[in-house]
């Protein structure tokens, strides 16, 4: 794990002290270590979190001269023992023992096919010595993040907006397309769009090739179909899902315990983090270190799920540490945790992370987390009702936009609201799946589009800022494409995530798994109130927010009387949404 940048130019000299300037906003990505390489036109940058093959053998960037290939690389290749022994078959030597070097050998005997075969979270940038070719590459499910910047001759990239913008000479005048998405979709701008109007992502699946004159070929290497059955799933009993499911589940914490260092668990005492433990548990990995974070409570809305994780706790015999949040250090949190967001993110666990990341990087480099279970088993509860919809689109604009287009007219200034772009793409994103059923279709947009830009970067960029790993089991691609074949009714059936609860039964207690549905709750963020209203109002009044304009003056002001009056469908306050966006901006300058 770590953070990389790089600069291919067409048009003359790479600029080395910018490259380092970029590569140094990534500190935190990776604390153990930094290189930068440059020739010509090109030059790339790492920062490195040392995880597999501690040695200086897998410093990056990591060179090639007998291939001719260099590279720069941020995440997990876990099958990559694997690779190795086959590439090894093949004549390959290798003088590292880790994961990147097999990239890099895996490419030169399979070409860019190479990553249909790479298990794991991954995003690169490979170039070629002799014919001056750049290769990026970003994994299945965009776990980990690359963005990019393009001005005439030039293309530069990163793990990170911020650190984008700290290379300079990038266009930041809001993207009014962008923004909408933000708004609508609970902060998740769709690739390969930002709020910015010059910062652009590369979509999950993706490969894109740059040629020495600047020319650009993409290719997605890989989806998946919820809904779409193989031969033989129609004739699986419920139990047959369950075994296959827990075999699939159990490969994949599996393949995420791979490391040279300690493995821990963040522990919510949910579902899904706990059957994390369990099937560790059952894996026979021995002394797990789990991790739970609360907060005080705000009127009756609980702060903590201690009761539940310390049930997982003592069932499993970890080591598990409990982390107690008082409100002015949740408070005191805030700035850092918005300087840590490569885009805004208005959910509110995103400071739980944060600080949960601080005090567990303290102890293991490692963790496996629970993100993507609810979208990729149907865990929400909203889904039932697709069981049943006759018209998707307005359903799920009721059951999931934060803001409608006419609140967005109401909020924003008039030359940033045109048309209806989060409505328009639902439509189109549900009209490409013609033949799907209501509910595959909401399956689908959730595990394709909202996860990757709402909980998978939430997780990445919380933990990556003190220097901490998460994986994802939940997003192994394989586990992806076993649930989206399950029929929709076992994952939704009984409040949701039926066929995995099903999966837990002979691992986790039955009160663990029964209980009602909870979140990574931070209340104080839901219903701002003291301090944390104070906050939001300094953000809004400042002179930067005055200067932009973004925001009409009396609906700001109508929010700030009455915090609690605006709130999104799914209960989040719309006040902190405006202001999050408002002080994230101002945190990167812009």
């Amino acid at each position: 794990m770590c953070g990389i940048c790089g600069e291919v130019r067409t048009d003359g000299q790479v600029s080395l002290a910018t490259l380092e300037r970029i590569n140094g906003a990534m500190q935190s990505r990776g604390p153990d270590a930094a290189g930068v390489y440059a020739q010509g036109g090109l030059a790339f940058g790492h920062r490195r979190l040392s995880i597999l093959d501690l040695s200086a053998a897998a410093q990056q960037p990591m060179l090639d001269p007998d291939l001719g290939l260099g590279i720069v690389f941020n995440g997990c290749i876990y099958n990559f023992k694997e690779l190795r022994s086959e590439l090894t078959a093949k004549g390959y030597r290798f003088f590292s023992h880790g994961d990147t070097e097999v990239i890099l050998k895996a490419y030169h005997a399979w070409g860019t096919g190479c990553v249909r075969r790479f298990k794991g979270m991954f995003a690169f940038a490979l170039w070629e010595r002799d014919s001056g070719r750049v290769v990026l590459a970003r994994d299945r499910l965009g776990i980990k993040p690359l963005y990019y910047t393009e001005a005439q001759g030039r293309f530069r990239f990163a793990s990170s907006m911020p650190a984008l913008l700290a290379g300079g000479d990038v266009d930041t005048a809001l993207d009014p397309v962008g923004l909408h998405h933000y708004f609508s979709f609970h902060a998740a701008v769709p690739a390969p769009r930002t709020v910015l109007r010059g910062v652009k992502k590369l979509e999950p699946a993706t490969l894109l090739t740059i040629e020495p004159d600047g020319r650009q070929r993409r290719e997605r290497y890989w989806s998946f179909e919820v809904g779409e059955s193989r031969p033989g799933d129609r004739s699986l009993s419920e139990q047959d899902w369950v075994e296959v499911l827990s075999d699939s589940l159990t490969r994949a914490v599996d393949r995420r315990r791979v490391a040279d260092v300690p493995v821990g668990v963040l522990l919510s005492g949910g579902l899904d983090s706990s059957l994390l433990v369990a099937l560790l548990s059952r894996l026979g990995h021995h002394d797990i270190r789990s991790f739970a974070i609360g907060f005080e409570a705000v009127g009756e809305h609980a702060g903590d799920e201690f009761h539940y994780s310390d049930i997982v706790a003592k069932t499993f015999a970890t080591d598990h540490q409990q982390i107690r949040i008082p409100q002015e250090r949740a408070l005191d949190a805030l700035p850092g945790a918005i300087a840590a967001m490569s885009e805004p993110m208005v959910s509110h666990d995103a400071v739980a992370f944060y600080l949960l990341s601080a005090e567990v990087s303290k102890h293991v480099k490692v963790v496996q987390s629970g993100q993507g279970a609810d979208e990729v088993f149907g865990g929400y509860s909203w889904y039932p009702r697709f069981l049943t919809s006759n018209d998707p689109v307005q359903d799920y604009q009721r059951a999931y936009l934060d803001w409608r287009h006419s609140d967005l007219e109401r909020l924003l200034a008039p030359d940033l609201v045109g048309e209806d772009e989060s409505l328009q793409f639902v439509e189109r994103f549900f009209a490409a799946r013609d033949g799907a059923s209501a509910i595959d279709k909401v399956l689908q947009i959730d595990a394709e589009i909202m996860m990757v830009d709402d909980p998978v970067k939430r997780v990445d960029n919380m933990t990556m800022a003190s220097g901490l790993e998460a994986r994802v089991p939940f997003l192994d691609h394989e586990v992806v494409e076993l649930a989206a074949r399950i029929p929709a009714d076992l994952k939704v059936r009984d409040g949701g995530k039926y066929i995995l609860k099903e999966a837990a039964r002979c691992l986790l207690p039955a009160h663990v798994i029964d209980r009602p549905k909870g979140y990574f709750p931070v209340p104080a963020l839901r219903y701002l109130r003291g301090p944390f209203l104070d906050f939001v109002r300094g953000v809004l009044s400042a002179e930067p927010a005055r200067t932009r304009g973004l925001y009409r003056r009396d609906f700001i002001a109508h929010m700030l009387a009455r915090p609690e009056a605006e709130m999104s469908p799914k209960g989040h306050s719309r006040l902190w949404q405006a202001a999050l966006l408002e002080a994230w901006l101002q945190t990167n300058g812009i």
